[in-house]
């Protein structure tokens, strides 16, 4: 095990424990031994972590300490590596490109050890269809949905009706072969799915949506029985 894996684990552990706990139940649980420990927890402390205790007392981790880049595990590192080669293969091209500035942002603070495994990820993504959607229509509704917009649509139903809405866009969803906007529709006062391909057109207006949209985003995950992620 690395040494950042093993800074990591202890962290998550002190974490786990809301009340101080004994050196030696930390080293039994980590499979170390009692000086590595101390070492492990003065190198915390030296990175700013807010651990109160000493040996023979035990050890409780205050509130605040964010964890540096250098602290992922090799696992979540390749969590990054393949949600962010996801999004840059799949996603409009503003996002994609946002998704390889984050990996070179953490490539760039890495240590060495652990920057190795962002290039030599054997996890890849294979090819998907084509999305009809293109990167203007896809980065309006992200805004939309970040600033709480109404947007106006031009919209075709599966037989190809067309009708004209505004809608309140709460969220928008990545399948292999489609995106879906999660909205409420003002037309049929309720919430909606619109498939991104069948959205002819599409303004964002300077309208906010009257509730804001995590409430509108909780209330469709209940009415649907989506799990919160």
């Amino acid at each position: 095990m690395s040494r950042a894996q093993r800074l990591l684990d202890l962290i998550q552990l002190l974490r786990r424990h809301r009340r101080a706990v004994a050196g030696a139940t930390l080293a039994d649980e980590l499979g170390v031994s009692l000086r590595t420990l101390y070492r492990d927890i003065d190198s915390l402390k030296a990175q700013g972590a807010h651990i109160e205790g000493e040996a023979g007392v035990g050890y409780v981790l205050r509130p605040g300490f964010m964890l540096p880049p250098l602290m992922f595990s090799e696992e979540e590192i390749e969590a990054l590596v393949l949600g962010s080669r996801w999004v840059s293969e799949r996603a409009d091209g503003p996002l994609g490109a946002a998704a390889r500035n984050v990996l070179a942002k953490i490539g760039a603070v890495l240590p060495a050890d652990l920057k190795d495994g962002i290039d030599a990820s054997g996890l890849l993504i294979g090819p998907g269809a084509p999305i009809a959607a293109g990167d203007n229509e896809l980065a309006a509704i992200r805004g939309a949905i970040r600033s709480e917009r109404k947007m106006r649509i031009a919209y075709a139903d599966e037989r190809g009706r067309p009708t004209d809405r505004v809608v309140w866009p709460v969220a928008l969803a990545f399948y292999d072969s489609t995106r879906v906007v999660v909205a409420w529709c003002e037309l049929r006062d309720g919430y909606r799915h619109f498939r991104t391909d069948r959205i002819a057109a599409l303004e964002a207006t300077a309208d906010r949506y009257p509730r804001r949209r995590a409430a509108l985003l909780k209330e469709w995950r209940t009415l649907r029985g989506v799990p919160e992620q």
